[in-house]
């Protein structure tokens, strides 16, 4: 086994070991989801991000590539693909981190600290800027709209079998999951 692959094995093991859901997408040990869940003292607490993680060959002396995939409302995080801009994550990575550190560390201070002076979200930063209480209010509702437990959970076509629910509960489900609520 190969120093990457195994330095791989034991980051991916450490971040499990540490009460992070970790999901797999494939058996290399490549990709994967991890439960990210917003930082006490700020807006974001108490939202729940599942966030996919890319190891890439050469990790760790080349940084994981990782992304919200449910949305969030943040100056440096792209709202339609979810990708992150973070320096110690795209330009100052080094083999010394580990993926506990990027979400012990790098997440909770990009939520904590976002950067409106280098923005993949313009509008965001641009709110942020001008108005520091309407930009934390927009990250509360994109919050309680996109970010709640179940919101990470199974597909919609796994939570509940369309065989059990009636025509009228099949519809009232349907608008639940359009309204953003999953309860029917």
């Amino acid at each position: 086994m190969s120093s990457p692959s195994k330095r791989r094995e034991m980051d991916l093991m450490k971040l499990m070991m540490s009460d992070y859901k970790v999901e797999m997408i494939n058996d290399g040990m490549q990709e994967f989801y991890v439960e990210f869940h917003g930082p006490k003292d700020s807006p974001y607490h108490g939202g729940v991000w599942k966030i996919r993680v890319e190891l890439p060959d050469a990790y760790p002396y080349k940084s994981p590539s990782i992304g919200f995939t449910n949305k969030i409302y943040h100056p440096n995080v792209d709202e339609m693909c979810g990708s992150v801009c973070l320096d110690v994550i795209n330009q100052t990575w080094s083999p010394m981190f580990d993926l506990v550190n990027v979400f012990e560390v790098f997440l909770p201070q990009l939520l904590l600290y976002p950067n409106p002076s280098d923005p993949l979200n313009g509008e965001a930063a641009a709110l942020m800027m001008r108005d520091r209480t309407s930009y934390e209010q927009r990250v509360r509702e994109y919050c309680e709209k996109y970010a709640k437990p179940e919101d990470i959970g199974a597909a919609p076509e796994e939570k509940s079998s369309d065989e059990e629910l009636s025509e009228d509960e099949y519809a009232a489900s349907d608008d639940d999951e359009i309204a953003g609520k999953a309860d029917p």
